[in-house]
């Protein structure tokens, strides 16, 4: 992959030959780096209509999972640096997470819906091994019992059964396991660093087997790659005991559109034609479409395919039989130190 410079950048680097055979030299392997986030704020909003939150939090910017088709590159070359190799190398974390977030709660204003983790970045990716940044968030929203959901590509999740089982008894979170596909010699080239696709549905096992709701995702669809496999990765995941299931359609915005031709050239070079005509089938001609009713599913005949294969699949398998709604209810502001209690409180 290459570590093309953003779309804001003022001048673009090409490598060039300068004689002595540099280009064909072996580059030393490439380190992570994670630097500090400055923020001064933790929730995200959104008033999308594709979207069934508003609320979101994402602790990390970049992540190591490095899958190609990433939708969240784009963003990192608003920090100046590329959505290439920069995004799952050059990390930047927020410590003050957990801080920030009782802060915000705190506020007299703060109106309570579900806060969805993972929306960007997966909140599990390997950095969280280490720096425990997204279980000291749910600690926080447990604490104050603030409904959340997380979605996610990483088995690291097991790890907060201890949080996400009581919250789930009260009917304050859910869980969604993203499954791209059941063959892992492609998801080691499409998601190189995230977990295996047995392991994601072991994850999800173990998840629904705690009681928590539970959902599967399979996303992105990616035409005349991994679109075969929707109907085995719905009942692969039902029989793991998934409850829910979601999809979308594979997303090229910005420099991503570049990042995943060049991927098909390498790994997929005689079906990286009929990939990218299957897309701009789906996206009006176009390699994206970022109009809000079509980003996420497409349009046109093979996009309608998929989302009638999904809906049959989900009926077949007994998916999405239940809306899953969290209770918001229950949400206890936190107290500052000095502030008056409430007389009635239990």
């Amino acid at each position: 992959m290459t570590n093309a410079d953003g779309r804001f950048e003022p001048y673009a680097h090409e490598a060039a030959d300068d004689g002595w055979g540099s280009l064909e030299e072996a580059l030393p392997p490439l380190k992570t780096s994670v630097s500090v986030d400055v923020t001064r704020t933790i929730i995200a909003r959104n008033d999308s209509p594709d979207i069934p939150f508003t609320q979101s939090i994402n602790p990390y910017r970049g992540c190591e999972h490095g899958c190609i088709y990433c939708y969240a590159r784009p963003s990192h070359a608003y920090l100046g640096l590329s959505p290439g190799l920069d995004f799952e190398t050059r990390l930047i974390a927020k410590p003050t997470a957990a801080r920030l977030l009782e802060q915000e709660l705190r506020r007299p204003g703060y109106r309570v819906s579900p806060i969805a983790l993972g929306s960007n970045t997966d909140p599990y990716q390997p950095i969280e091994r280490k720096l425990r940044i997204t279980r000291q968030i749910l600690e926080v929203l447990a604490a104050h019992e603030h409904p959340f959901t997380i979605v996610t590509k990483s088995a690291l999740v097991e790890r907060d059964l201890d949080l996400l089982v009581p919250m789930a008894e009260k009917n304050l979170c859910a869980v969604f396991v993203s499954v791209t596909t059941l063959d892992g010699e492609l998801a080691r080239r499409l998601e190189p660093r995230a977990a295996a696709p047995y392991r994601r549905l072991r994850a999800i096992q173990t998840l629904a087997g705690a009681g928590i709701p539970t959902g599967a995702m399979f996303a992105p669809a990616i035409p005349a790659l991994n679109d075969h496999e929707m109907e085995a990765v719905l009942e692969a995941a039902a029989r793991a005991g998934a409850r829910h299931a979601g999809w979308t359609l594979l997303r090229l915005p910005h420099e991503i559109k570049d990042l995943f031709k060049e991927w098909l050239a390498v790994h997929a070079p005689g079906r990286a034609e009929h990939v990218v005509s299957l897309i701009r089938q789906s996206r009006g001609g176009r390699e994206n479409d970022p109009r809000f009713g079509h980003r996420f599913r497409g349009e046109g005949e093979y996009a309608g395919l998929l989302a009638r294969r999904f809906g049959l699949a989900c009926r077949r398998l007994g998916l999405n039989r239940q809306h899953l709604a969290l209770d918001t209810a229950r949400f206890r502001p936190p107290v500052r130190v000095g502030d008056q209690l409430d007389l009635f409180a239990d």
